[in-house]
């Protein structure tokens, strides 16, 4: 197929990779030109703006950090929606806000593009893996179109809904995802304050009921004390935001993810912005007396 990429970051990088593999020709846009020439790199051609990377394509996706670079990307001058044809399929794959999704889902109607929201759990070293869960909303008959290209980011797909779901469902996952983490920094500075061993606790808490692929995925690291990012506090404040907002305009409450979202800020103002958000340890062992 014919397909456009824009966003060749961290995790649009190997997903776009593994659709050249497939035998898909891709073409890739980026802010960034060094992305860009990775990109190329691998097989893709280059394009200016995402509406040239959607011209020709019968899939576009993107890959985005926030609802600004969403809202830009799809409904701007160069964006997307000026570019692609009435029948061709937007795929974004960004964790971003469900409100502007939606948003982005009216100006595709207006273009007559369809629309699938698809959203991954997983880091970057599971996109090159091609190990993501996969959540996916919008039209089922889009959904079944693009069934066999998601399939090539992760083994595992769900399909969730017609509109906002797999918005919702991100942040759901994400939520769990910084509460597991939290949780476990303020066990981890408990069980330091009592005497444990840093490494040896870390493998218990590993093998016990509380065990998970999130904490055997981060072990090592963390029993080295390495807080090298494979998801930074500055990503997870944005994250913890949209979990935040979501669940206001939900009329949820949501404590919790306030307590999460300051140890990230704490983070940041001590200097672990880019460091990983497992860096919450840091702020947890701080505030010890």
């Amino acid at each position: 197929m014919k397909l456009g990429w824009v966003g060749v970051g961290k995790m649009g990088l190997p997903m776009a990779t593994h659709l050249l593999k497939a035998g898909h020709s891709v073409a890739a846009c980026d802010a960034v030109p060094a992305l860009v020439a990775a990109a190329v790199a691998r097989g893709a051609t280059a394009a200016e703006t995402p509406a040239d990377a959607a011209r020709d394509a019968e899939v576009v996706f993107s890959s985005l950090p926030d609802d600004g670079a969403l809202r830009t990307v799809a409904l701007g001058a160069k964006g997307v929606f000026a570019g692609a044809r009435p029948g061709t399929v937007f795929v974004d794959t960004s964790t971003v806000s469900p409100a502007v999704s939606a948003e982005v889902a009216k100006g595709a109607a207006a273009k007559g593009v369809k629309y699938l929201r698809v959203t991954v759990s997983g880091n970057n070293k599971m996109a090159e893996a091609a190990a993501l869960t996969v959540m996916a909303s919008g039209e089922p008959a889009v959904y079944e179109t693009c069934r066999a290209l998601l399939a090539l980011f992760g083994p595992t797909q769900y399909y969730v809904g017609e509109a906002e779901q797999a918005r919702t469902l991100k942040l759901v996952v994400n939520h769990m995802v910084y509460a597991n983490i939290g949780g476990l920094a303020e066990a981890l500075a408990l069980g330091r304050r009592g005497g444990l061993d840093w490494g040896q606790m870390i493998d218990v808490i590993g093998a016990s009921a509380i065990g998970s692929p999130l904490l055997k995925a981060k072990s090592a690291a963390l029993k080295a004390r390495d807080f090298t990012a494979t998801f930074t506090c500055r990503q997870a404040r944005k994250d913890l935001g949209l979990i935040k907002d979501a669940a206001a305009s939900s009329g949820v409450p949501a404590p919790l993810a306030a307590l999460l979202a300051g140890f990230i800020e704490d983070c940041i103002a001590h200097g672990s912005a880019e460091e990983d958000y497992a860096a919450m340890i840091k702020s947890v062992e701080r505030g010890a007396r």
